[in-house]
């Protein structure tokens, strides 16, 4: 057992984590922004997770003195304008952190940028086209350069577009929110966030060191979640809708992610890090999201 793991940020991909594989270890702190957030973590009875204020810009005395006690550390705080916050505010913490083993860096298959379908995995030269992106792959860069200086394994895990427990198809179609746009051609890879928790669960592990995508083995048009979600659920799925009707009131966000298609290779992820993907595609995530609700009425009825 591992005794002590850092989490700076917990958002839902490192929440799930924590959820599943935390009794893997003695003790976990967790960052959040929020004083409220945190007082609610901290009120959990018998709980081991301990809950600390980051803003992003400095680190607290209680932080500095979390960093030096970590063995591993899962990094999920996105790049904010002047790159990676993390590093920036509490480097010189980490750099004294003398027990610290491993470090998990969660990225963004977005840093490879637009290949009009073709295949990528990690030997890809990345080619980011939004800004958000090139942010992205500079806070990459910072953690493995971070890695190489202080001798501490930096696994870079590339994740695709995140789906789980309340954040799916079954959800949108529900919530009657859902909008199923077609693009000729446009095709995405995505992730149950039960994958992406067991693949930082192997990195923290192996200690791995390196660039892994974590992506399903199907990417697919935006659409056909949406489409086998409305199966499962037996109603009709949303109208079609061309994305070029919709384009021009998008977000740029939003407008950034329709113009990049690429298909992820998952190869590395399964050869060095061990890791047999539950959902293996969208129909298998699906599926048990919804055998999941239909056990979850049963309980409440």
């Amino acid at each position: 057992m591992m005794s002590t793991l850092l989490c700076f940020g917990l958002g839902y991909a490192a929440e799930h984590f924590v959820g599943l594989y935390g009794d893997g270890f003695a003790r976990i702190v967790a960052t959040v922004r929020g004083a409220e957030r945190a007082a609610v973590l901290n009120a959990r009875p018998a709980g081991r997770l301990e809950a600390l204020l980051f803003d992003g810009h400095s680190a607290t005395s209680e932080l500095v003195r979390a960093i030096g006690e970590a063995d591993a550390a899962l990094i999920s705080i996105p790049q904010d304008e002047t790159g990676d916050p993390v590093l920036r505010a509490c480097g010189d913490a980490f750099a004294r952190a003398r027990r610290l083993h491993a470090v998990v860096y969660l990225s963004t298959v977005g840093v490879y940028g637009d290949r009009n379908g073709d295949w990528v995995d990690e030997n890809s030269a990345p080619l980011p086209t939004s800004e958000r992106s090139r942010k992205r792959l500079a806070a990459e860069q910072v953690w493995q350069d971070f890695g190489r200086r202080h001798s501490v394994p930096v696994a870079i895990l590339r994740l695709a577009g995140i789906y789980g427990p309340g954040r799916n198809a079954l959800t949108q179609i529900t919530r009657g929110d859902a909008r199923r746009i077609f693009k000729p051609g446009q095709v995405f890879n995505r992730i149950h966030v039960d994958d992406i928790a067991q693949a930082i669960d192997a990195a923290l592990a192996r200690k791995a060191s390196g660039i892994f995508n974590v992506a399903d083995d199907a990417p697919s048009p935006s659409g056909d979640p949406l489409a086998f979600a409305a199966q499962l659920l037996g109603v009709k799925p949303p109208p079609e809708i061309a994305y070029q009707d919709v384009a021009a009131k998008m977000s740029p966000l939003a407008r950034s992610f329709w113009q990049e298609c690429r298909r992820v290779r998952n190869d590395k992820l399964k050869r060095e890090l061990g890791v047999t993907l539950r959902y293996p595609t969208y129909r298998e995530g699906l599926r048990a999201l919804f055998e999941e609700r239909d056990i979850a009425s049963l309980r409440g009825a």
